[in-house]
């Protein structure tokens, strides 16, 4: 294995970096330019209840096939699945651009999720091969530099489909960037794998799917759709009960299984994949909801809104450059304490959000927590990297991503579920409760309607959705704080004791 290594280092490495940064982008310009046009997405094809399920749909199988992908990896080599994955991912966005209803969307970013799911951590594992600790330090700067493109061209893209093509044209973009990837990938890296006759753990990613996904169906609907005390949430709970369970026995007893519990016997592995479940949830719900309070409430245009992101993925790639050259003098530890330090700054001016406050507020605590996931993600990944060997490099580069993923997945079913279920709570106290569903905010985020709609009904809607997201921004700074705290746990070196 170690000559096939120097074998793929002695190949055409900038041009395999440049394949790789634009599958990257891929993934990267969903986090700004989806988030952007979701507010005209519901608007359009309507079902505002639906609105996190269009995230967690494609963080769910991104999450559940994210450690198959980083197995595969190990066992066929990284061309074969990097490719695979490419091509599920352009399939989602063909399907997603073409959605005439939020449930034909939904099943689209399924799909696409899938594809994801193969994009960042074989990406992140090929430049892993190609580049040695002291180069990966600053190769993981350049790679987080498409955050910073995909922050500047994510929202002027979106922002332009929105307000004069059509938001179809967010999920279209994605074909032809992703053919270059592609066909950089299969002609400039070569690898000489022998293949292995290993055993792929199927039935761990089935119970991982069954486990999170009735989890995230019941964080969406709960006390929504289906009573906490009723027969069907008890039914629920127990399913995704069981789903873990059996998760849990299946890894122990597999052959090859899908998460590998010997990756976790090093400390350092455990505690950035722990914090990387809370900082996850961090980054989905600022993703995920500042559109909907700048558009929303704010009355703003999605251009706007998606530049409020924008400093989140400016602040990211730069905290990365920095964090790279700071592990090197400070070493992991610290480095993730002030990636820690900057989410909760960013988390406490969220939690000070009001309409008053302005996009440029907005904007200043997305930078900070862009710069919190930076120096953690960087830090996280870089450390994990310089534990493990070649053998295990790319299932556990996987482990860390589906962590982040699952927590992506299941802060956007969670704080979901708190939006709706305050807003819900707001319209009956207004008295509303018989016309309104949570569902109108479908007119809030459509200037046509917005206008058009009586002034009472839009203000209590809109101080419904402001007192929804302000418990959304709550739950963002308890995360910061509890992701401070796992990291103190961190040891200073990569080397156990």
């Amino acid at each position: 294995m170690e000559q096939n290594t120097k074998k793929t280092e002695m190949q055409n490495r900038p041009l395999i970096l440049a394949s790789v940064m634009l599958g990257m982008f891929l993934a990267a310009i969903e986090a700004t330019i989806v988030a952007t046009a979701m507010p005209s997405i519901v608007a359009d094809l309507g079902g505002f209840s639906l609105y996190s399920w269009v995230f967690s749909a494609y963080l769910l199988t991104n999450a559940a096939t994210v450690l198959i992908f980083g197995k595969l990896a190990d066992i066929y080599g990284r061309k074969p699945i990097f490719t695979a994955g490419i091509i599920l991912f352009l399939i989602g966005s063909s399907l997603s651009g073409f959605s005439i209803s939020m449930t034909m969307l939904i099943i689209a970013r399924f799909i696409q999720g899938f594809g994801a799911g193969a994009l960042m951590p074989i990406a992140t594992t090929i430049v892993g091969d190609i580049y040695n600790k002291q180069e990966r330090a600053k190769i993981q700067g350049y790679l987080s530099s498409v955050w910073g493109i995909s922050a500047v061209i994510g929202p002027l893209f979106g922002g332009f489909f929105v307000d004069v093509l059509s938001w179809r044209y967010v999920f279209w973009m994605n074909i032809p960037l992703g053919l270059l990837a592609m066909l950089g990938i299969i002609f400039f890296l070569h690898e000489d794998i022998k293949k292995q006759k290993r055993s792929i753990d199927y039935a761990g990613a089935f119970w991982i799917v069954l486990a999170v996904s009735t989890l995230m169906f019941i964080l969406v609907e709960g006390g929504i759709g289906i009573s906490w005390t009723s027969l069907i949430m008890g039914g629920l709970v127990a399913l995704s009960l069981i789903g873990f369970f059996c998760f849990i026995l299946q890894e122990r007893r597999a052959a090859d299984p899908m998460m590998p519990f010997a990756i976790w016997k090093y400390r350092i592995v455990r505690t950035a994949n722990i914090t990387s479940l809370t900082t996850g949830m961090i980054m989905i719900g600022v993703s995920s909801y500042l559109p909907a309070f700048v558009q929303g409430v704010m009355g703003e245009s999605a251009t706007v809104a998606g530049f409020t992101l924008t400093t989140m993925s400016i602040g990211w790639p730069i905290a990365s450059t920095i964090a790279g050259r700071l592990l090197l003098i400070i070493g992991y530890r610290n480095t993730s304490l002030l990636g820690a330090v900057s989410l909760i700054i960013g988390g406490m001016i969220f939690f000070m959000l009001s309409p008053e406050r302005g996009p440029f507020w907005a904007g200043t605590g997305s930078f900070f927590i862009g710069i919190g996931m930076g120096m953690t993600n960087t830090a996280f990944i870089v450390a994990i990297q310089s534990t493990v060997d070649w053998q295990t490099r790319g299932i556990a580069t996987a482990a860390n991503m589906f962590m982040r993923t699952l927590g992506s997945a299941l802060g956007a079913a969670l704080l979901g579920g708190v939006l709706n279920g305050q807003m819900k709570s707001y319209i009956e106290q207004a008295g509303l409760g018989d016309h309104f569903s949570v569902n109108a905010v479908n007119s809030l985020l459509d200037p046509h309607l917005n206008t058009s709609m009586p002034a009472g009904t839009r203000e209590i809607l809109q101080d419904g959705l402001t007192t929804g997201l302000h418990m959304v921004y709550i739950g963002l700074l308890v995360l910061a704080i509890v992701s401070l705290l796992i990291i103190c746990f961190m040891p200073k070196k990569t080397e156990e004791e």
